[in-house]
């Protein structure tokens, strides 16, 4: 059945999520950020009764982990420049001197993708007639590595830093508000699970998962890890 002229073809809209290393970023900022800072808070609540010390140790924490979370953030995304610049420069050798190995790689390849020889050896004749575009291939099909963007370590790093500092005010607000530490810390236990239970909820939403089961499982493992860090620094605290 032909289509009138007049009738205007619908588009297709992709729909995909295409901002997932920011959420991940995120992600590991946050998370940590609402459990280390709570355990520290509430391992020596029970020890000092004055809040004030409290957040004064909180809000030196904060600012050490930023900074520590942030630069971690930094140097994964280096490395991950770096080894895709290393893998490279291998793979450009080796496309120079081992030609014959190398264009048998990529048969092999296109072969795994469902072409007949015959297709495989067309397609294969196109890639390699171009050096860079050959590189290229066998970057993404064989090593399975996609460039990375050379911004993205000093985004990475302020986006891990800054989800750390954000996400570490939620527990030790309560305690900015009540002078009375052991009073403030339940304030805090359950903000910080609420604040769990909404960041997963977000998550959750961003990447396709129902939005129920994402604040289930954050909260459930953000507890989880809320919980042995708060035993462990009581321990500490004595």
């Amino acid at each position: 059945m032909r289509i009138p002229r007049s009738t205007p073809i619908p588009q297709h809209r992709e729909a995909h999520f295409t901002a997932s290393d920011t959420v991940r970023d995120v992600v590991i900022g946050m998370s940590d950020g609402l459990t280390v800072p709570f355990a520290l808070a509430a391992g020596i609540s029970g020890a000092i009764a004055a809040s004030h010390v409290v957040v004064t140790a909180g809000v030196a924490e904060l600012a050490a982990g930023g900074i520590s979370m942030g630069l971690g953030g930094y140097l994964a995304a280096r490395t991950d420049i770096e080894h895709f610049a290393s893998e490279r420069r291998r793979e450009e050798r080796e496309v120079a001197e081992m030609g014959d190995q190398e264009r048998t790689e990529v048969l092999d390849i296109l072969s795994g993708y469902g072409l007949n020889h015959n297709e495989a050896e067309t397609v294969t004749n196109s890639i390699t007639a171009d050096p860079k575009r050959w590189v290229d291939f066998m970057m993404r099909f064989e090593l399975g590595l996609e460039k990375p963007d050379p911004r993205r370590a000093p985004i990475s790093a302020i986006t891990i830093g800054g989800a750390y500092v954000v996400g570490g005010l939620v527990p030790l607000l309560p305690y900015f508000l009540v002078s009375v530490s052991s009073r403030a810390l339940y304030v805090s236990a359950a903000l910080t699970l609420i604040a769990l239970a909404a960041f997963g909820a977000i998550k959750g939403k961003l990447t396709g998962v129902a939005w129920l089961r994402g604040a289930l499982q954050t909260v459930i493992t953000g507890g989880i890890a809320a919980a042995v860090a708060f035993l462990i620094a009581r321990l500490v605290s004595g």
